[in-house]
């Protein structure tokens, strides 16, 4: 589990927990065995199902580095009447969008985005989804989220307040706390390959 002590300065704590974050990730991946790492995640769970309307759409990321895979979920969708979008960026100076990926098994369709991370072309159709599963570095049991530091969900999401967020995650991303700010949203859950995370909202 992440060493949640923080120094002082929020920055640089969040900076500093970000580094961590990374390192515990991506060492967890590697320790994992292969066949393992291909069959965590292949489907969102019933309770996650349960809060996707028939025919609704959902945003999800295309998994970098050692994220949580996502496009098990994605394919999942495709075939249970349910559309997937993913994030979209025209430029670095464009806010976050999504598009639609119609086939979730077809990466040719995706191209690198000025993000660097693959992203549906420009003829993809733009979208709301009904829900957002949100990729992070760390999380909380009670649905505090620390990203990578580009603030694109925290916008998007802050734009959206009625479009409910979940994180996919491992399960060594689990922390005690994190630095919170005024501008940080909770996640309605998290899953990992374990278990669900339900947040108790009042």
């Amino acid at each position: 589990m992440v060493d949640p002590s923080l120094p002082i300065d929020l920055a640089g704590s969040k900076a500093a927990l970000r580094r961590r974050c990374r390192q515990e990730r991506a060492a967890h991946v590697e320790a994992l065995p292969a066949g393992l790492r291909a069959l965590v995640l292949n489907r969102p769970p019933a309770p996650v199902v349960q809060m996707i309307p028939e025919g609704g759409t959902v945003g999800l990321y295309y998994p970098g580095e050692a994220e949580a895979p996502a496009l098990g979920w994605a394919r999942w969708l495709a075939e249970n009447g349910r559309r997937v979008a993913l994030p979209f960026f025209p430029s670095r100076e464009a806010p976050m969008e999504f598009r639609i990926w119609d086939n979730p098994w077809d990466e040719d369709e995706l191209a690198p985005g000025p993000w660097r991370a693959l992203q549906p072309r420009e003829s993809g159709a733009p979208v709301v989804p009904d829900l957002v599963v949100v990729p992070l570095l760390a999380f909380t049991a009670d649905g505090q989220r620390l990203g990578q530091g580009g603030g694109h969900y925290d916008r998007w999401l802050a734009a959206h307040p009625h479009v409910p967020a979940i994180g996919l995650a491992w399960d060594c991303q689990l922390v005690d706390q994190l630095p919170v700010e005024a501008h940080d949203r909770p996640l309605s859950a998290v899953v990992t390959p374990t278990r669900i995370y339900q947040a108790e909202r009042t």
